[in-house]
């Protein structure tokens, strides 16, 4: 069947590491043509691809960029920018019927290209890094200027969680339709729980994503539980940070990361996932990432702290357990309190949800946008 239409996708990221955009590709190729834009080429075959790097900002054109956002000059701010400005030139001569911004960096080139525009939102742009206070003065007015300014221009919008939906509904009046972070469907079996019970979380290495209080609680547990922190180092030298803070724990270990989509069948040859959120901002409180679905496609328990949307699919298929808050101590109260029946019964559960929770029940509502779209060029 011929494609029903171009569609550019842009996202400032390496295409083929960017498990999100990478199934909104795979989505797409079904019906359209696709033109990928990014930090690095897609995995799938048949997508031109448009680079998008740029060589390091230099002091100068930093310290203006600053001196600008300072200034609260954020359109001027943005479109002086070396790199926004070298991706809308090297994107004008693409022909497309239908442009996908993920996220909202890279809204204002979307829109300014002409088709219609689809955002994808991956996380509540302008909370994502509050939790550092030189990012709430610098940059979170210019993020939300961005919503403020360009979101109303989307013919459609879609983001990872409903309550990440409706803080962009309140703030911007603008319906977003939730598309989950969750990976292929993989053909595995849930594996006996092992002795020892083997616990991971995997993810990226950076502050704030309660790493450090996932480390604390296995000194909590009980002889029998072990973890595998499976991190990339997302900020340098923090992996490390964690290694010297886990050195006298030797049920903690830091395997080698693997590749994105090997992540699944790597998870198959654990018993839990482990995820301790804190809660320091709405992007946060609200998060529904890849890590849990790639449990759940593992075939693991789950367990997590009381993020509400996390927990709301954990207690809706009964694969793992939620403390009743986000300190360590209840966590490892309640995982103590697990004996392998109870184990084996949630990676079952997971099992059960498995066929639900994949990227294929996605791709008629990344397809669905699209085509809104498409309709809306009238």
């Amino acid at each position: 069947m011929a494609p029903l239409a171009t569609v550019l996708v842009i996202s400032f990221s390496d295409l083929a590491a960017d498990p999100r955009v990478d199934r909104q590709i795979a989505a797409l190729l079904t019906r359209h043509e696709v033109v990928a834009a990014g930090l690095g080429p897609p995995n799938q075959a048949g997508v031109e691809f448009v680079d998008l790097t740029m060589p390091p900002l230099g002091l100068v054109d930093g310290g203006i960029g600053v001196v600008r956002l300072l200034a609260h000059r954020f359109e001027t701010a943005y479109w002086r920018h070396p790199r926004y400005r070298a991706a809308f030139e090297r994107l004008s001569g693409v022909a497309a019927d239908v442009v996908v911004a993920n996220d909202v960096d890279a809204l204002p080139i979307a829109a300014r290209l002409g088709p219609p525009v689809v955002l994808d939102a991956h996380e509540y742009a302008p909370e994502q890094f509050t939790d550092q206070w030189w990012w709430r003065q610098l940059f979170a007015p210019y993020v939300r200027w961005q919503c403020r300014r360009y979101i109303p221009e989307v013919a459609a919008m879609t983001t990872v969680s409903p309550g990440i939906a409706d803080a962009y509904d309140r703030e911007f009046g603008v319906c977003a339709t939730v598309v989950t972070n969750a990976p292929p469907f993989a053909h595995l079996e849930p594996k006996p729980v092992g002795d020892p019970v083997r616990l991971l979380h995997h993810g990226g290495a950076s502050p704030g994503r309660g790493l450090e209080e996932m480390i604390r609680l296995v000194d909590l547990l009980d002889e029998r539980f072990v973890l595998d922190l499976v991190l990339v180092d997302a900020k340098p030298g923090f992996r490390d940070r964690l290694a010297r803070q886990a050195r006298g724990n030797s049920r903690i270990r830091f395997p080698s990361p693997v590749p994105m989509r090997k992540l699944v069948s790597m998870a198959n040859g654990y018993d839990i996932g482990l995820f301790l959120l804190p809660p320091t901002n709405v992007h946060r409180t609200f998060a529904l990432p890849n890590k849990l679905f790639e449990f759940i496609q593992g075939r693991l328990a789950v367990a997590i702290g009381p993020s509400p949307e996390m927990a709301a699919v954990v207690r809706r298929y009964g694969c793992g357990v939620v403390a009743s808050d986000f300190r360590p101590e209840s966590l490892a109260e309640t995982l103590n309190g697990l004996d392998s029946v109870a184990i084996e019964g949630f990676k079952r559960a997971s099992h059960l949800a498995a066929p639900e929770l994949c990227a294929e029940r996605n791709a008629d509502l990344i397809l669905g946008a699209v085509d809104t779209a498409l309709r809306s060029r009238g």
